[in-house]
């Protein structure tokens, strides 16, 4: 038997992790199922942010980079999202975007496999990996000499060989939240003498990452989804001890310098993680950003990143059971893999032709989720916030939507650039 409404409210009064919710300041009426693409506003970020443009900034001027330790901050916050994500302190620095990142890891692994020797010159990646990462990982590719492989998901270890120099994946796709094996599929790169690098966007803050236990390589991850730290809310790299030294990253700006403030005129690359930062710290990024980190890492008293993946995993069940029917009625397939394990902290749901004008008839409704081109509609469970009874409210407006006909409204067809 399918659960009730009431029986998602009950479950909702027995959560342990339901006080978190009140981290965060949620429009009333709104279903939110769309963390995984930019996390809610935590209560503390509005005063903290206005804190440091008024109190720092203002009244400190240039004096608040040393009286309130703005150089710091991103290593201070990268030792907090280590915690998160299987990492030691100064492995982690939040820095630049997704995007700028994975070019300074990919690049860096170039120079570790050339200096292992010349035969290797492929990347290898998943032909549906989210689109910023392989385009970057074609122009390190390009200015190499080498060749970006790309293949289905399943097909990944067997396609790493005697010529991959490196693997490139994201833990959780973004399309369909499809979550690989990273210990499994880090092995696979490593027995055949390649190098492995993962995109943590996805998985961040709701699923458990061990990235010291994998013996991964490198490692980049978003801050402005399960993370919270807002729109364009600054990203993080983390690079395994034993590289730290081994090579420099390419974007050789002067934060990354031993001693910036000596201002010489030849570059030094600054000892350990602190070589991966580039330009000036985003300071109130920063400080949102740390708001943000701070409403995950409450988790702990309640058993942590593990804890949120149980709720995360109850969730995304109870959505699969729940609109199992509604697919059926209506055309819908639901394209996440069914086994918890195999997924992350979203299910994804396609419709042939009219996805999008679904969606947004959806979110006329107030329950939010997006789109996915060419034919996926995204729903992401943040378990800080999201409860069963938004699960079981958001597939009974979906099944309104559709039996209603409401998405056939031409004002749900006319595609806005942010889908």
């Amino acid at each position: 038997m399918r659960p009730s409404r009431l029986d998602c409210v009950a479950a909702d009064d027995a959560d342990p992790l339901a006080p978190l919710r009140a981290q965060f300041d949620l429009p009333p009426g709104v279903i939110y199922l769309d963390g995984n693409s930019l996390g809610a506003l935590p209560r503390t970020t509005v005063a903290r942010v206005t804190a440091t443009m008024v109190d720092e900034w203002g009244a400190g001027l240039v004096t608040s980079w040393n009286t309130a330790g703005w150089m710091d901050m991103a290593r201070r916050i990268g030792d907090k999202i280590a915690t998160l994500v299987g990492a030691g302190p100064d492995e982690v620095v939040v820095a630049d975007s997704t995007s700028v990142n994975l070019f300074k890891v990919l690049s860096a692994a170039v120079r570790i496999s050339t200096a292992r020797g010349p035969g290797r010159r492929v990347i290898v990646s998943e032909r549906d990996n989210f689109p910023t990462d392989l385009y970057i990982a074609s122009s390190v590719a390009d200015s190499n000499g080498m060749t970006l492989r790309l293949v289905d998901a399943a097909d990944v270890a067997a396609s790493v060989d005697s010529d991959t120099a490196m693997v490139v994946l994201t833990h959780v796709n973004y399309r369909t939240g499809a979550m690989y094996d990273l210990p499994a599929i880090t092995r696979f790169a490593h027995d055949a003498g390649a190098l492995m690098a993962w995109d943590l966007a996805h998985s961040a803050g709701a699923t458990p990452v061990d990235l010291t236990a994998a013996r991964a390589d490198f490692a980049v991850g978003c801050g402005y989804k399960y993370l919270n730290g807002g729109p364009g809310a600054p990203a993080f790299v983390w690079v395994r001890p034993d590289h730290h030294d081994a090579v420099s990253q390419p974007l050789s700006g002067w934060i990354g310098h031993d001693a910036p403030f000596e201002f010489r005129s030849d570059y030094e690359p600054a000892p350990g993680i602190g070589r991966y930062q580039c330009g000036t710290p985003p300071v109130l990024s920063l400080v949102a950003l740390d708001c943000g980190v701070d409403t995950v890492l409450a988790a702990a008293p309640f058993g942590g990143v593990s804890a949120l993946r149980a709720k995360s995993d109850a969730l995304s069940s109870l959505f699969i059971d729940l609109v199992g029917p509604v697919c059926t009625a209506h055309g819908l397939t639901v394209v996440t893999p069914l086994e918890a394990r195999r997924r992350g902290s979203q299910v994804s749901i396609a419709h042939p032709a009219d996805g999008y004008a679904i969606m947004q008839a959806l979110i006329a409704r107030r329950v939010i989720g997006d789109f996915r081109a060419p034919d996926v509609l995204r729903f992401g469970f943040t378990p800080l916030y999201t409860r069963h009874v938004d699960v079981f409210d958001a597939i009974e407006h979906l099944r309104l939507v559709l039996e209603n006909d409401e998405w056939r409204s031409p004002a749900f067809a006319t595609r806005s650039a942010i889908t």
